[in-house]
């Protein structure tokens, strides 16, 4: 039986531009976690380096579908070394600056503008989606990269951690700011597999995000991401309340495990079921299985729990993503997805922090909650876009029909 995994890589270019993707994103989750380290060790304030590493967090989800929205106007070649310059030398000033102590407002001003720091993760699907558009080879790749997303946000933080407690504090964002810089030059030059810019219509003249699909699909996982912020949070707070803080990592990696695998075997998989049906299916999943977190009580349990609630993480996410290959234009596809990850993001900052408020009031326990709510306003959002997206995406099967249906006479005119 053929590898369809390595049967996305005979196309040419593929390699390269999803090796070079793959430098240039692991920079985003170990930016975070480096400021956060960084900033523990040189100032000793907690509470600075949480507000300074949620600013670039918040900067990087509002500015990247902005700069996504450039590249689908002007191209990736044109867009992506300018944004992630501006990000790699305000990263380098904010070193300087935590280093010789200057005044807390540069931190903040210099995070903010560390937010330019372009969505890679979109630039290659955005690829993966030019070379295989309407084949199903395209729902492999979108696995894939739902898979090395989560492989991304689990190694990248704690390489960043190591590097900053075993080195010296600032190694954890000057190493990111390498792998940016490596990562682009590396990924810009590979122009055979650049999307072509696609002509701009009236239509795509807004923001994707005022489209009713795109917005519904990036609350949808900004509430499926605040559980994933609820996991890390409590997976913390459990650690250190059994007295060892590091165990926490194995909630982590069980976490992205259970994600990974489903992910891999959904992208394997010839699914005939309509995407609508699979996105409720996937948060409805997502939402059931919060409800083991009732009864956690021990890094063991918790561990179990949330491999089970990874397992319907990835395919959902896989699942939205092709959605939003379906219903958004062309011209703006590498924004739309950009939107979907920036929901992502947002949620797992929100949940994170709400959670750890819960903790903090009412104790460990209380904290899966959060978990609780999010998932069942994630499944209530699937279910208030269910129609809206059946009727998008019966309507965007129709065109794509119709194209290919005039494609031969237009070949024989």
């Amino acid at each position: 039986m053929a590898n369809p995994y390595r049967e996305l890589f005979s196309a040419p270019g593929a390699k390269g531009f999803s090796a070079a993707g793959l430098l240039a994103r692991l920079p985003l989750p170990m930016t975070h976690m480096g400021i956060l380290t960084m900033l523990s060790e040189l100032r000793g304030e907690y509470a600075l380096a949480g507000a300074v590493a949620g600013t670039f967090t918040l900067s990087m989800a509002l500015i990247a579908p902005q700069i996504s929205r450039v590249v689908d106007r002007l191209g990736q070649g044109r867009v992506l070394l300018p944004a992630a310059g501006v990000s790699v030398a305000s990263l380098g000033a904010l070193l300087l600056c935590a280093s010789y102590k200057a005044p807390d407002w540069t931190l903040f001003l210099f995070a903010l503008l560390a937010g330019f720091l372009p969505s890679m993760g979109s630039m290659v699907r955005a690829r993966w989606t030019h070379l295989y558009r309407n084949s199903p080879r395209l729902n492999t790749a979108y696995s894939l990269e739902s898979v090395v997303d989560e492989l991304t946000y689990i190694i990248a933080p704690a390489i960043a951690v190591l590097l900053g407690t075993t080195l010296f504090p600032e190694a954890g964002p000057l190493v990111a700011m390498a792998l940016l810089a490596v990562g682009v030059l590396l990924f810009v030059p590979q122009k055979s597999s650049e999307p072509p810019v696609q002509p701009q219509t009236r239509s795509t003249g807004r923001s994707a995000i005022r489209t009713l699909s795109v917005f519904l699909l990036a609350l949808t996982l900004m509430f499926g991401g605040a559980i994933a912020g609820t996991v890390d949070t409590m997976g913390l707070a459990l650690a250190q309340d059994e007295g060892q803080k590091g165990a926490a990592g194995i909630v982590f990696a069980v976490y992205a495990a259970g994600s990974a695998i489903s992910g891999l075997t959904f992208g394997a998989l010839k699914v005939n079921m309509p995407a609508h049906k699979l996105l409720v299916i996937g948060v409805a999943g997502t939402a059931l299985t919060t409800l083991p977190f009732l009864v956690v009580n021990s890094i063991a349990t918790l561990s179990v729990a949330v491999f089970f609630a990874g397992v319907f993480f990835a395919p959902t996410m896989i699942t939205i993503m092709g959605i939003v290959e379906k219903v958004t234009p062309a011209a703006q596809l590498t924004e739309g997805m950009t939107w979907m990850i920036a929901g992502l993001q947002v949620g797992v900052a929100l949940g994170a922090a709400a959670s750890g408020q819960v903790v903090d009031a009412f104790g460990t326990r209380a904290g899966f909650t959060v978990a609780l709510l999010v998932g069942a306003l994630a499944l209530l959002m699937s279910l208030l876009a269910y129609r809206h997206l059946r009727t998008e995406t019966a309507r965007a099967e129709a065109v794509r029909e119709e194209a290919e249906r005039a494609a031969p006479l237009a070949v024989r005119g």
